[in-house]
């Protein structure tokens, strides 16, 4: 089958990463998918209309119901979609919105949630499709570059001093954006880092948000224990949340975090904001840390700090979730089946 993949594709992001897994899945399996940023199109006469070009596409999958769904509504072939995670979580809390993803989600032949509580939301705001909508957690491989230099990273982010390679680094993985609130922590963990200077907290992802960029820049420049470095290959990212001592999440609302199923499956303590796409993975005490405020981020730092058993535990059980849930091999055939269903 030839089809037509439409996702958010701003560079370095999670829908990205994720749209990109998903066509190797379709493509292994003999299929031809050719993936596009719905952001290209203005409307589903454009979609339509590329539909019916020669050589005639046979499916489509859309990455967010509204964003990418709603150019599928009149095509001429089935199509499936994947929850984005912002679809769910934001975009059913307008109206205008969240009818058009209704009409998205009746006419879909299939849905994927990324958790069972994502499919909750889903036939709880918009449609109760119990048998259209299928949960598949997100497939997680990590490969860590073999030429990587910690030292090297951490003076390049902006930390200085004469030990540097002492410093216990909170690595906060995310895209500059609001719904990321990369500002979240800033004012705690500084403080907090006046009280131990080893603390040092590190923001590393693309600067998608012109606006919120110079805001962040501007606030860490006057702010003391707080860095932020420019983004890293896939594989260099991974080097350095190997090497940090606790990857961070401070989102207002996710889908699924791939950062912290990724920290779990190289082994690293994940500190997660507690909202519901971060405690559908992230166990408390158990696979990770949950927190609720800045005071208590800082609280919980302190907790795996002190507590080798704790730190130890959340790491040993993080790594066993993600390859009990989260098996790539799972994901692939999961998607090759549901695509067969297009046909």
């Amino acid at each position: 089958m030839r089809l037509l993949f439409l996702a958010p594709l701003a560079p370095k992001t999670g829908n990205h990463t994720t749209a990109e897994r998903i066509r190797v899945h379709i493509e292994s399996a003999g299929h031809t998918c050719e993936l596009r940023d719905a952001a290209e199109f203005q409307s589903p006469a454009e979609v339509t209309n590329l539909i019916s070009q020669k050589p005639a596409f046979d499916g489509a999958l859309a990455i967010h119901l509204f964003k990418a769904g709603r150019h599928l509504l009149d095509i001429p072939v089935p199509f499936g979609v994947i929850f984005g995670g912002t679809d769910i979580n934001e975009d059913v809390k307008v109206e205008k919105k969240r009818v058009v993803m209704q009409q998205v989600l009746l006419k879909a032949r299939f849905a994927v949630a990324f958790t069972n509580k994502l499919k909750e939301e889903a036939e709880l705001f918009l449609l109760p499709q119990r048998n259209k909508i299928f949960v598949q957690p997100q497939g997680i491989k990590t490969e860590v570059t073999k030429n990587f230099c910690w030292t090297e990273f951490l003076r390049s982010s902006g930390v200085r001093g004469d030990h540097v390679d002492e410093a216990r680094v909170f690595l906060l993985v995310c895209g500059l954006r609001r719904v990321k609130d990369p500002v979240y922590l800033v004012e705690a963990f500084s403080g907090w880092h006046h009280e131990d200077p080893l603390n040092v907290l590190v923001i590393i992802g693309p600067k998608m948000d012109p606006v919120l960029t110079l805001e962040v820049e501007a606030l860490v420049k006057r702010t003391a224990g707080v860095f932020l470095t420019q983004e890293r290959s896939q594989q260099e990212l991974h080097a350095a949340m190997k090497r940090c001592f606790a990857v961070v999440n401070s989102s207002i609302s996710e889908g699924m975090s791939a950062a912290i199923l990724e920290a779990m499956d190289l082994e690293v303590p994940v500190l997660a904001r507690d909202i519901p796409g971060n405690a559908a993975v992230v166990q408390h005490g158990f696979t990770g840390l949950l927190y609720s405020s800045p005071q208590e981020f800082v609280h919980q730092s302190q907790r795996l700090l002190s507590d080798p058993e704790l730190r130890e535990r959340v790491v040993r059980n993080g790594k066993l979730y993600v390859e009990a849930h989260h098996s790539s091999e799972h994901e692939r055939e999961t998607y090759r089946q549901l695509v067969d269903t297009l046909r």
